[in-house]
């Protein structure tokens, strides 16, 4: 099983970007997917979830929409009128039941590198 993220990349300040990341593998159920960033010299943060206003943060409030695809098993984050201080990696998150397993597990996908550039 695993998530592969893809879409970063180098965007100039005030443009746009769309992340993907698609789970494979042995999947039962997915309960829940999301979206994370860590900048150079600062901790993981949440950016949103699926659904996107199930938890988000304020700073892509207006900016950054999520949207799924169940039938592939992926999500997408659209980024709107990106800023200098959305550059980082994000990374995709989900929540599944997989293989025989009774029991959910959290995995992560390896990041992508978006830089905004002003």
């Amino acid at each position: 099983v695993q998530l592969q993220a893809s879409g970063g990349g180098l965007v100039q300040a005030e443009g746009s970007l769309r992340l993907s990341c698609a789970a494979s593998g042995r999947i039962l159920r997915i309960d829940s997917m999301g979206w994370y960033r860590q900048a150079p010299g600062k901790q993981r943060e949440l950016v949103a979830t699926i659904p996107f206003d199930a938890n988000y943060a304020g700073s892509v409030n207006g900016r950054f929409t999520t949207s799924r695809e169940n039938a592939n098993n992926t999500v997408y984050l659209q980024m709107n009128n990106l800023k200098l201080e959305d550059t980082g990696v994000y990374f995709c998150a989900a929540v599944m039941f997989v293989g025989d397993s009774a029991v959910a597990y959290q995995f992560w996908g390896q990041g992508t590198e978006v830089t905004v550039f002003g």
